[in-house]
């Protein structure tokens, strides 16, 4: 089954994940297919930018513990997102947890509505979020990324949008999207890959700077008692021993 559809117009190629049984989490097939995707949309000389998208009431609830990708392809989907010589835009209508929120903030523009929500779950469980950090540490605000990892607060669009998460929050994304993606479409391929070079240039080098590193540590966490005990407690719906 295809859990990431394709839609093409105009120069805009929509890539929709869609697996609602699971929240749209990162399962090994929805990167494997994502990536892929995203390869077609670099060779694709029709293809202007992409739009990520989402069925459902979540855009991607993190990574799927039943069936977990190989982290090292996670890693390479989201430099991927970043790397594309072309603008990713994300649109979010739903909810948004932990691994999805490095999916969002690989994405150049982020536009979400006021249904959205976002949190950074890791900790909760006896993780942290480290490889997600490379695309969202240079460009979250750092007195909110402190607060957000390390409590697991719930929290919506418009703060979402103070923090960097976000470019902008709207009641109605659709509306909010489409002078952006006139831009885009006015835009020459040449222009566009030059100028993503530039800001997101800070963001290739940590991939550089610290792949190795924070792969490592995420490996790690995953395999200890701990964590092992907080994923336990989150598919039996209980709470982990350690909270007070």
């Amino acid at each position: 089954m295809t859990v990431v559809h394709r839609s093409h117009d105009r120069g805009i190629t929509t890539l929709t994940l869609d697996s609602p049984a699971n929240r749209n989490a990162l399962s090994a097939a929805l990167v494997g297919e994502l990536g892929a995707a995203l390869a077609d949309c670099a060779a694709d000389p029709d293809v202007r930018a992409v739009l990520l998208t989402h069925t459902g009431t979540t855009f991607c609830a993190g990574a799927d513990l039943k069936s977990p990708p190989d982290p090292a392809a996670f890693v390479a989907l989201l430099r991927a997102v970043v790397e594309l010589p072309k603008p990713v835009v994300a649109r979010v209508t739903g909810h948004v947890r932990a691994g999805g929120l490095g999916l969002l903030g690989a994405c150049d523009i982020a536009v979400a509505g006021p249904d959205s929500s976002y949190a950074f779950t890791e900790a909760l469980l006896g993780l942290a979020p480290a490889v997600i950090s490379m695309p969202l540490l240079p460009r979250m605000d750092p007195r909110a990324a402190g607060r957000y990892y390390l409590t697991g607060e719930r929290f919506g669009a418009a703060e979402a949008v103070r923090a960097g998460l976000l470019t902008e929050a709207a009641d109605d994304v659709d509306a909010a999207l489409a002078p952006v993606l006139a831009g885009l479409r006015r835009a020459s391929p040449q222009g566009l890959a030059a100028s993503k070079a530039l800001v997101t240039a800070t963001v290739v080098e940590t991939f550089d700077r610290w792949t190795e590193d924070l792969s490592a540590r995420s490996a790690a966490l995953f395999a200890s008692a701990e964590a092992k005990e907080g994923v336990t407690a989150f598919l039996e719906r209980r709470e982990p021993p350690w909270v007070l």
